[in-house]
């Protein structure tokens, strides 16, 4: 099956990404140009959007939007309030000058089931987690002088992709002010997300024997992307057995080296699974990202082409000095992945995260929650990979927390390739979570074999996702969805929200 034609760009409602357009969330993203918008005083440069423009009622709900210290918002509370709150993050919503506030996708699920909800525009765009955690607590914190009700009795805190890793950041710096937090496509492995972009890179370079650099600022990326595009189409994809077939689409008929590139960029994203050959050659591989959309799209997020950090921090983020490369998923090396190690070129992050709140553009996830978290996560999602969650995963046991996290896989291919049952199960799970002490169910996403089974990711998955692959068989789909609802078929993609 092949993916329509699609451009990507940077910057998905999550991080840093989203293809085609970026997926805001708005009412009507369509018309979110023809709404007026309002300087900013807190960040020159920056215009915002009418949060009120295109925000209308779901069965009577009291709508409330403005601006808060440099940031739309919007808050809904259903005529039936049932005292909790909803506070969502948006993604990654690329670097332009104009900000907007996003709709969640459970938004009329939440009105339903009687939760407020509020969202923040987030002062500025970028990758700009810091900046994300703080205006959305702002709003939080506002929320009874906006609406002029009772203070919520509970407060969920929920995000996708970058807003994923600001839910990650909410909980652990404002502790004690929410009771269950729901990620989703999230950042959870924080700055190793650029790791990975790098390690995608380095590893067909090294396949390839492409003399690959490593600019560290941003001006030099800049001026060395032109060499890089360059390398990339006339020595990397040959020798990887990619060819362009129009403008921005590609086909991959893998060679030797280009298989050995799928199995590295499949361990590097979460290891040995059902649906990944498919997702890298027949999705992620088929067409490019702004602006090197000449160049297939993991290539476009080569992190040496920014500074190591998508301009969003003083020094570079990525690093793989002590990063071990295998094209399987067995212990030791073989002579391949002994020359591929030699081989590689190796990079040293210069920035580093922290857990001061005055240094916004790169706070630290610690992965001690101290509430309980449930993650959903596309198996063939390779913008923001399983490996992120798995990584959450891993630090959360090792700090005695492993219990309080939670991680369903989806049978998906895109990035936030979730529908609508799929994430309202997932809330629902939670809450009773929170409410009764008993943990929801999960998938073993840390457990190599469980990962790698042709069934892994069926138990959650409701309805059909395409790009993905093998479908669950009837079996074990009936067995494992007990009451779960019937199954949605979830539509092509023009756009990821991340």
């Amino acid at each position: 099956m092949k993916r329509p034609k699609t451009t990507v760009s940077l910057l998905c409602a999550g991080v840093l990404l989203t293809a085609t357009a970026v997926t805001t969330g708005l009412s009507d993203p369509a018309a979110a140009s023809t709404c007026s918008t309002t300087p900013s005083s807190r960040v020159p440069g920056v215009t915002i959007v009418d949060p009120a423009c295109g925000f209308t009622p779901v069965d009577g709900s009291s709508l409330y939007s403005g601006i808060l210290q440099g940031s739309a918002y919007r808050v809904e509370v259903p005529k039936n309030w049932n005292g909790s709150l909803v506070m969502f993050a948006h993604g990654y919503a690329g670097t332009g000058t104009k900000v907007a506030v996003s709709n969640p996708q459970l938004r009329e699920f939440y009105v339903s089931q009687g939760y407020a909800w509020a969202a923040s525009s987030y002062r500025k765009n970028g990758y700009n987690v810091g900046d994300g955690v703080q205006d959305t607590h702002d709003l939080m914190v506002h929320f009874s002088g906006i609406t002029h009700r009772r203070a919520p009795r509970q407060t969920y805190m929920t995000g996708l992709s970058m807003g994923g890793a600001i839910t990650a950041v909410e909980i652990e710096r404002y502790r004690h002010q929410f009771v269950g937090a729901m990620p989703y496509c999230g950042v959870l492995g924080g700055n190793h997300l650029f790791d990975y972009f790098l390690g995608a890179n380095a590893t067909a370079a090294a396949l390839t024997k492409a003399p690959l650099q490593y600019p560290q600022t941003q001006t030099a990326g800049t001026a060395y992307t032109p060499t890089f595009d360059s390398l990339i189409k006339n020595t990397v994809m040959p020798k990887l057995g990619v060819t362009t077939k129009a403008p921005g689409q590609f086909t991959t008929k893998p060679t030797k080296a280009g298989t050995q590139w799928i199995d590295a960029v499949e361990q590097l994203s979460g290891g040995t699974r059902p649906g990944f050959p498919g997702a890298l050659q027949n999705y992620w591989n088929s067409f490019g990202f702004t602006p090197l959309t000449d160049i297939p799209f993991l290539f476009g997020l080569y992190p040496g082409l920014t500074g190591g950090t998508i301009g969003y921090a003083n020094g570079n983020v990525a690093d793989n000095t002590k990063t071990l490369y295998q094209l399987d998923g067995q212990p030791g090396l073989t002579d391949a992945e002994r020359t591929l190690n030699a081989d590689v070129l190796r990079v040293a992050a210069t920035n580093t995260p922290t857990t001061n709140p005055a240094r916004t553009e790169l706070p630290d996830i610690a992965a001690k929650p101290g509430i309980p978290v449930m993650s959903l996560h596309d198996l063939g999602d390779l913008f923001v990979p399983l490996k992120m969650d798995q990584i959450y995963a891993q630090q959360a046991t090792a700090n005695g927390q492993g219990s309080l996290f939670v991680d369903r896989a989806i049978r998906g291919t895109g990035h936030c390739e979730f529908n609508t049952p799929e994430l309202s199960k997932a809330f629902t799970d939670l809450v009773t979570w929170v409410h009764t002490g008993t943990p929801a169910g999960g998938d073993a996403i840390t457990n190599p074999a469980a990962v790698a089974d042709p069934n892994f990711g069926c138990r959650y998955t409701l309805g059909s996702h395409m790009f993905f692959g093998p479908a669950c068989s009837t079996t074990t789909q009936s067995s494992t969805r007990s009451g779960a609802g019937a199954a949605v078929a979830v539509p092509t993609r023009a756009a990821f929200t991340g």
